[in-house]
């Protein structure tokens, strides 16, 4: 009697390098972010502030508009130096502009009522998640071992 065992075939699972991590995290960063702001458009009274000339309790000016436009510019840059940069900069850029995110994040809650918790709760904290990951990310990029230059070892150098 034969018994036909068929294996299943699996699907290849390559490996992803640590720049397309971070351009992937920076990436979804960027939605949710966007999509925050867009929906903050919808809270009772913002359209009004807005017609009246405030942002949270900031006049609207060319500066603050210049600010807001590089908070938001700076993760979208983010998105081509995680993929561009070499390996040393890029590690220390994403470790620096995550780590500055992390409270520029949080701060989006300041102010507002507990009614809006659950919106700013669930925003923030996937953010901050987002953040932690390109954090961990960058934190343990692999490293590979310098190679002594000396000329047994000139081959594996090129």
């Amino acid at each position: 009697m034969t018994i036909r065992t068929k294996t299943p075939n699996l699907l290849d699972n390559p490996p992803v390098t640590v720049q397309a991590k971070c351009a992937a995290a920076w990436t979804s960063f960027m939605f949710l972010y966007i999509y925050v702001d867009y929906f903050h458009l919808y809270k009772p009274g913002v359209i009004d502030d807005l017609r009246a000339g405030v942002v949270f309790e900031f006049d609207i000016s060319p500066t603050l508009l210049t600010m807001m436009l590089a908070s938001v510019a700076i993760p979208a840059l983010m998105v081509m130096l995680s993929m561009t940069l070499p390996a040393r900069v890029n590690r220390a850029t994403n470790l620096v502009v995550a780590s500055l995110y992390i409270p520029y994040s949080v701060f989006n809650a300041v102010g507002e009522s507990w009614n809006w918790a659950p919106f700013y709760g669930l925003s923030i904290g996937v953010e901050v998640l987002l953040l932690a990951f390109i954090l961990r990310s960058a934190w343990t990029w692999p490293r590979t071992p310098a190679v002594p230059a000396d000329p047994a070892t000139t081959d594996l150098r090129h």
